[in-house]
């Protein structure tokens, strides 16, 4: 307990007690990661239709209304080795293309590391581009989508606090233009 004393009147509060206790409350963690990647955007107007890359970055958020009994929403460790992996396996010093980009095929075929965008099950030269099926090309508002779905994959297959859920996932492609997707927010 602790005392404030206003205009001469003395209050007590509960030191664990704040102004927001009357909201809802949760725990948040972030992991980050960095990583180099070229794509292009031929179905839009301006210079994203050449062959470009990004130092892009990538921001993960985890919540949930409770810690687990070890006192963590996620070990971060191991979280940071799932979703790393999973970039660095298959996005990083590659391409990530549309599957209807003609450059795809021969990038392929040269022995570069594509990853397509708008494949399915039976286009697919990689299981991990089922989850892009529903997103035609690599846009940054695309990629958010995409790590945010790695993110959930590997955080069902962790220790983790009960109701713990991927958030908000913020993509950045240059210094400029980020893109962030996750749960809309309450109004």
């Amino acid at each position: 307990m602790y005392d404030t004393e206003i205009g001469g009147q003395t209050t007590s509060h509960s030191a664990n007690r704040t102004m927001a206790d009357s909201a809802p409350a949760s725990h948040q963690i972030c992991i980050e990661h960095t990583f180099e990647t070229a794509h292009r955007l031929p179905h839009l107007q301006g210079k994203c239709t050449s062959l470009h890359g990004h130092s892009w970055r990538v921001t993960v958020s985890v919540v949930a209304p409770a810690l687990s009994t070890d006192g963590t929403v996620v070990e971060f460790g191991v979280l940071k080795t799932g979703v790393r992996r999973w970039i660095d396996a298959h996005l990083d010093h590659g391409t990530m293309l549309g599957v209807r980009d003609p450059l795809a095929v021969h990038l392929y075929t040269a022995g570069s590391k594509v990853f397509r965008f708008g494949a399915h099950s039976c286009e697919t030269v990689d299981d991990a581009e089922l989850l892009a099926t529903d997103l035609p090309w690599p846009t940054v508002e695309a990629v958010a989508v995409l790590l945010r779905r790695v993110s959930q994959s590997v955080l069902i297959a962790l220790p983790c606090a009960p109701e713990a859920r991927v958030g908000r996932v913020f993509v950045r492609e240059t210094h400029l233009n980020t893109a962030t997707y996750g749960p809309a927010a309450a109004s």
